[in-house]
């Protein structure tokens, strides 16, 4: 099984990138139609109704969160300072099925990108339209 790996820098502090990872709201403004975590788990919602339940299996503020992921795969954001008030962030999702890596390498991209249009601009990326998803070709899902 391939790991996908991928880095995004960010002018948002450590702290309020974190928060984004770590937080249902933080989830809600650019992953998941929601993303409520709860005793140790994060029960995602995606618009085109997929819904995943994972459990977390790091939450290290500001530093790094983890989640178990869709397909059993194990995802990890390491945040770390950048020496000038930003922060890079590097994404690791490890276990990934095979069949699925090329979908999860593009799909990462796509979230790391509304990643940094939340954290830095405010902006959310996304269309919410379950009628225009990932499985009808849209990356702005």
């Amino acid at each position: 099984m391939p790991d996908v790996r991928w880095r995004v820098h960010l002018a948002s502090s450590p702290e309020a990138v974190y928060e984004l990872l770590a937080t249902d709201d933080g989830r809600a403004r650019f992953w998941a139609e929601s993303a409520h975590g709860e005793e140790g788990r994060v029960e995602f919602d995606f618009p085109d109704g997929t819904r995943w339940a994972g459990r977390i299996l790091e939450a290290d503020p500001p530093g790094r969160f983890a989640v178990e992921y869709l397909g059993g795969s194990r995802v990890a954001f390491e945040v770390s300072p950048d020496g000038n008030g930003g922060t890079d962030v590097t994404l690791v999702d490890e276990g990934v099925p095979d069949e699925w890596e090329s979908e999860v390498r593009a799909g990462w991209v796509s979230v790391l990108l509304a990643l940094k249009a939340a954290a830095d601009f405010g902006v959310d990326l996304r269309n919410h339209d379950a009628a225009r998803t990932w499985a009808q070709g849209y990356c702005d899902n």
